[in-house]
């Protein structure tokens, strides 16, 4: 059975090993499995000479929307984040190969058979069900076995990390005193309305800001743009879908909808023949068409203990829950229909449709329209596609390319490699800017496929190198920041001149604002620094008060802590903060060793 894993249906992938496999590792976060995709030469980046497809990243994106992870008018937002997940993917698995990690194929089979999604309702692998399921995800066996074993031996890298880190009990213990421990003080915050004056800026000083900070005034190398984008979905905004359309595209749905189903099942064997179990699913058939309702009958000749007193009632069902011959005959049926006799692996069944789990028609009439404008559009997308590739190559221009196809020209300012937004951010795009034969010799671009919806050409308008900005274009800048500098300085110097009066024993006029029994983890309305600097202070002696100060900002906080007290111990907490300290710890393994396999690593973006 295990030969014939390997040679049929595969990766039903990411989304199986996630549920049921990498709980334990939740620590690291959700790494999806990927589907083995070819290189069709359209890359968003290399990691190491190895290429990361535009396809598989397109996958990952989709996968994280259906998944409901996302909302859809986000998807291009989170491409970035998606590739960086990948880079990071690709490099823990180099280093995996390299450390020399294996799994067997018997692993690979365990592994497999052990999945709860492939299991039957005895707990029992069923070849049938782990075929239906990869099938119908689109997967091939190999590519299902090839990145599941990727995968695994990233999780052996680091797991193996995570065990080699450990916590000392008395470190534990002392987190979890630190945790519990409350702290009583006042605050008073400083702004620049509290300055006698406000500090002046001198041109030397100004002058010597810039010099010293002058990375800060860097303008990058730069281009303006013009381009035009062939939108699939923009085309469907278009069309005017009638009204047979929709109805058809909401029939055909029926085929494929989720349903709930009722089944009188008879089995055979032991107790009666074949014949028999037919004979009496014939006198059920039969009392039906008299008139009987489905419930009665179930609850008369149904073998099935655990649905013949619901009248026979399955729940819910989607497609390859219950195998093939199932499905042929429950997605036949319309609602209501009840099934010819159907032989599955239990025994023999009538089916029936009680209800269409599916929305209204006019719940789906938005989104049915969507789709079937999308579906008309889709030939000519293609053939405007392939205009665009064609008359790019040759143009002179793009406004001819623009109103040949009737699409907008847009245009740009200026834009960097790094500092872009909108569609110009998107994988590839900057790249194709700054490549010699659209930057130097003026041409259009490639055609740049975004996304399958979605194909751009672009062209360079202006151009300017990389340079530091003089002094007399960024004056303003430079004037605030010295400013905002000068008056923090002057706030701190006014903090330490109260905090040594008030160790003075003198008594300053302090508005003092004041926070009770604080610990680590409350919420709280203070600025994150402020609630730092409190913690960091000395526990005070007697009564005398310990003073501090904190910056938030443009503003300097004043800080008197008058108390420390110890929490009470909870044992709960206590083994949520040694959790909490190995996963810091194991977590920051991981990503040190990211850290240093990136800073080693040749990546290129695309």
């Amino acid at each position: 059975m295990l030969q014939s894993i390997r040679d049929r249906s595969a990766s039903w992938g990411a989304k199986i090993i996630i549920g049921a496999v990498v709980v334990a590792m939740a620590l690291f976060g959700a790494e999806s499995l990927i589907g083995l995709l070819g290189n069709d030469g359209d890359d968003v980046a290399t990691v190491n000479g190895e290429s990361i497809p535009r396809q598989q990243l397109e996958l990952e994106v989709q996968r994280a929307i259906r998944s409901g992870q996302v909302p859809p008018e986000q998807e291009r937002e989170l491409r970035g984040q998606m590739l960086d997940s990948l880079i990071s993917e690709r490099l823990l698995a180099q280093h995996a190969e390299e450390g020399g990690m294996h799994l067997s194929e018997s692993q690979i089979d365990q592994l497999i058979v052990s999945l709860p999604e492939f299991q039957d309702q005895d707990g029992n692998f069923s070849q049938e069900l782990f075929r239906n399921r990869l099938s119908s995800a689109g997967f091939t066996p190999l590519a299902f076995r090839d990145q599941l074993r990727a995968d695994m031996k990233r999780r052996q890298l680091q797991q193996g990390l995570a065990v080699s880190e450990f916590s000392l009990e008395t470190e534990e213990q002392r987190l979890a005193a630190l945790r519990r421990q409350a702290r009583s003080f006042r605050h008073h915050a400083l702004t620049a309305d509290d300055l006698e004056s406000r500090p002046e800026v001198s041109d030397e000083e100004l002058q010597a800001y810039y010099e010293s900070h002058a990375d800060d005034y860097q303008r990058p190398e730069q281009v303006k743009l013009a381009y035009v984008v062939l939108d699939r979905e923009r085309m469907a905004e278009q069309v005017d879908v009638s009204e047979q359309a929709l109805r058809d595209a909401w029939e055909a749905e029926a085929a494929d909808a989720d349903r709930r189903v009722s089944h009188i099942m008879v089995d055979f064997g032991d107790q009666r023949t074949r014949e028999e179990a037919e004979a009496r699913l014939e006198q059920a058939r039969q009392q039906l068409a008299e008139g009987e309702s489905f419930a009665d009958l179930a609850a008369e000749f149904s073998d099935d203990s655990s649905t013949r007193d619901q009248g026979g009632d399955l729940g819910v069902i989607s497609r390859g829950f219950f195998g093939d011959a199932f499905d042929e005959a429950a997605f036949s049926l319309k609602e209501g229909q009840v099934s010819n006799i159907v032989e599955t692996g239990n025994g023999l069944h009538l089916i029936k449709v009680t209800e269409l789990d599916r929305p209204s028609f006019e719940e789906a009439r938005d989104r049915l329209a969507r789709e079937v404008a999308r579906e008309q559009v889709s030939s000519t997308f293609d053939e405007r596609a392939q205009r665009l590739i064609d008359e790019s190559f040759a143009a002179e221009d793009l406004q001819s390319v623009a109103e040949d196809l009737q699409l907008e020209r847009q245009t740009s300012g200026w834009v960097s490699r790094e500092s872009v937004e909108g569609v110009l951010s998107e994988p590839g795009v900057m790249r194709q800017a700054f490549t010699p034969d659209v930057l130097e010799e003026g041409f259009n671009s490639e055609v740049i496929e975004l996304d399958e919806d979605r194909r751009m050409v672009l062209r360079v308008l202006e151009h300017r190198e990389a340079t530091t900005l003089p002094l007399e274009e960024v004056r303003p800048q430079v004037a605030e920041a010295v400013q905002a500098h000068k008056t923090r300085e002057a706030l701190k110097d006014e903090a330490d001149r109260l905090i040594e009066a008030l160790r003075s024993g003198e008594a300053p006029a302090i508005d003092w604002q004041r926070t009770e029994s604080l610990s680590r983890q409350d919420d709280s309305e203070l600025a994150r620094p402020v609630v730092e600097a409190v913690f960091r202070l000395p526990h005070p002696e007697g009564d005398e008060a310990v003073y501090g100060r904190a910056t938030d900002g443009q503003r300097v906080v004043l800080l008197a802590l008058d108390e420390v007290a110890d929490g009470q111990v909870n044992e709960q907490s206590e083994a949520f903060v040694a959790r909490m300290a190995q996963q810091l710890r194991s977590q920051a393994a991981v990503n040190g060793l990211l850290g240093f396999l990136r800073e080693q690593a040749e990546i290129e973006r695309f």
